[in-house]
């Protein structure tokens, strides 16, 4: 019943060229509420909505069904459940993985994961798997062709790998791939600008001054920056880094109530664009 709702929806959105801006906006946030609420979604994933905000997160980046999203890292396909059916009928999804080709047996078992999961089910008959390599933007999407570029919690792994250069390289290649006026969408743990000492790139958590630095540096401007996904509970400084809390527990049983009652990391929510004219 829901899916023939959410084409239902979708359809009255496309086909009302002159409906208000307010109108537009209510029928695009009734359309992501309703791929959240899609019959396909793990419940194990749904359970963790409360943190991750998916309507107001992907609203925030200006997400709608009718958009060419390309969705870096995808992982297990967390936000591939929600981005699958709202982009169906008028959109185009890029799910950019690891490499087929990676010497990683890590990332060769996170993408076999996530193309075996694609095959699983006809809603994801139209996701479109390409490839993230850092300096090939050409493997995530053709030149110019996104609406919106969206990377979940990614940033500390690749800073970790290439510090600012490698960080820089990797926003040009999102540049590349948006149209002009397209928009960069980032969540990621938030360091507290007084922790930036001793090993915090280890922490799991990222300078949010530094995100916007590199992406300003790639050609982006900084446009707004949402709490959306905020947890003031979270002081960044656990013994195992961002990954003490849920939903990893890297500590298992060790205080394990008092990480579930603070519940997931702290994160920022930015959103940058790419220009029209240089």
């Amino acid at each position: 019943m829901k899916t023939i709702t959410l084409a239902t929806v979708l359809s009255a959105l496309l086909l009302s060229p002159l409906a208000c801006a307010s109108s537009t906006n209510q029928a695009a946030a009734e359309a992501l509420q309703l791929a959240v609420d899609h019959p396909s979604r793990s419940p194990a994933n749904a359970t963790r909505d409360k943190y991750r905000n998916p309507v107001a997160t992907l609203q925030f980046f200006e997400v709608t069904p009718s958009s060419t999203v390309v969705e870096i890292s995808p992982g297990g396909g967390w936000y591939t459940e929600i981005l699958a059916p709202l982009l169906a009928a008028h959109g185009t999804y890029y799910a950019a993985h690891f490499p087929a080709d990676s010497s990683s047996d890590y990332y060769k078992r996170s993408r076999a994961g996530f193309v075996e999961k694609l095959a699983a089910n006809p809603v994801y008959n139209r996701v479109q798997l390409t490839e993230f390599a850092p300096g090939n933007s050409s493997a995530i999407a053709p030149a110019g062709s996104a609406d919106v570029v969206l990377t979940f919690r990614n940033l500390h792994n690749w800073y970790g790998n290439g510090g600012d250069a490698g960080m820089l390289a990797i926003f040009k290649d999102f540049y590349k791939a948006l149209k002009p006026g397209g928009v960069l969408g980032v969540v990621e743990h938030r360091l507290p600008a007084d922790k930036m000492s001793g090993d915090w790139q280890k922490s799991g958590y990222f300078p949010q001054a530094l995100t916007v630095s590199l992406a300003e540096q790639a050609g982006f401007v900084f446009e707004a920056a949402s709490e959306i996904n905020a947890n003031p509970k979270d002081t960044a400084d656990h013994p195992g880094g961002v990954w003490t809390l849920p939903p990893v527990l890297r500590l298992k049983e060790q205080d394990k109530d008092k990480y579930l009652a603070i519940g997931e990391s702290d994160r920022m929510t930015l959103k940058f664009r790419k220009p029209l004219t240089k």
